[in-house]
């Protein structure tokens, strides 16, 4: 049984960081694509970041220089470390793993998701 258990949301003022772990077990994090994606109230789910199984990474263009995708094999565990953060970047924040060794930018790409971790920016 896979499992993703986000931690590390919370309150946080305009141009703070963040950084949101997620613990995964029945999967090796090393085998597969692995992400984040987030949902604002009223909006689609969207892909923020991604690391694939080879250690390459890919991010929204809306986060590019501001947010880091991470894994820690020994650990099991994906980061996604948030700075300069904006009160747009207000969302629930979904770990995903994907079915694949690279990460889908697309939801329909991802077999396994977190339940998720709420991130509030206040300006």
């Amino acid at each position: 049984q896979v499992q993703l258990v986000e931690s590390g949301g919370g309150l946080v003022q305009a141009g703070g960081s963040l950084r949101l772990s997620c613990a995964v077990s029945g999967r090796t994090v090393s085998r597969y694509g692995m992400g984040w994606f987030r949902q604002a109230p009223g909006k689609e789910r969207d892909f923020v970041a991604g690391i694939n199984w080879n250690w390459g990474t890919n991010y929204a263009d809306s986060v590019k220089g501001r947010f880091t995708i991470s894994r820690d094999n020994a650990k099991n565990t994906v980061y996604l470390q948030m700075n300069s953060l904006k009160p747009d970047d207000t969302a629930v924040y979904y770990c995903a793993s994907s079915g694949a060794l690279y990460m889908n930018s697309s939801p329909r790409g991802i077999d396994y998701w977190g339940k998720g971790t709420l991130v509030t920016v206040s300006s």
